[in-house]
């Protein structure tokens, strides 16, 4: 229950993370942070207190966060396609490749490189998709950390939307 996701704002309503409730409990305690939202319904008791619980809180302080990048690894490749190979859509045995094969200087960038099953990867081998006649299913694109928290966090809570742009 306390490792529940909370959604943490800068002070100027700009998402910065998600952590969990008990990090977001100690911010606002130790007055670092305001609750913005709550669970309806839902409390953290003490034995002498009932406490709201908390979906999303606003730093008071301006962090100043510079820019966020997305670390480019395998594991963010596969988060970014959703777990689907981009040339069938199957979700299992998945590799990573290069949409331009690195012996035809193909690079290591978050445009060159998608999420493939072993099938598919091993069938395009060393042509682009065009040549192999593999469309892919979307193209490869470089995300910010609002379309990571915004798409892979899992289930976005209601009172999160408006945060997201959604």
């Amino acid at each position: 229950m306390l490792n529940s996701n909370v959604l943490v704002l800068n002070q100027d309503y700009q998402p910065l993370s998600v952590c969990n409730v008990r990090k977001s409990l100690m911010l606002i305690f130790l007055d670092k942070a305001e609750l913005l939202h709550d669970y309806p319904g839902r409390k953290i008791r003490s034995v002498r207190m009932d406490f709201d619980f908390p979906s999303v809180i606003r730093l008071r302080t301006y962090a100043r966060i510079p820019f966020k990048n997305i670390v480019l690894t395998r594991k963010n490749i596969i988060k970014r396609d959703s777990h689907k190979c981009q040339y069938c859509g199957k979700s299992s045995d998945l590799t990573i490749d290069h949409i331009i094969p690195r012996s035809r200087g193909g690079k290591d960038t978050w445009e060159n490189l998608v999420a493939a099953c072993d099938r598919c990867n091993h069938k395009k081998g060393n042509r682009t998709p065009k040549e192999a006649n593999m469309p892919l299913l979307r193209d490869p694109y470089r995300p910010n950390h609002i379309i990571f928290l915004r798409e892979y966090m899992g289930r976005i809570q209601d009172p999160w939307k408006p945060y997201l742009y959604l």
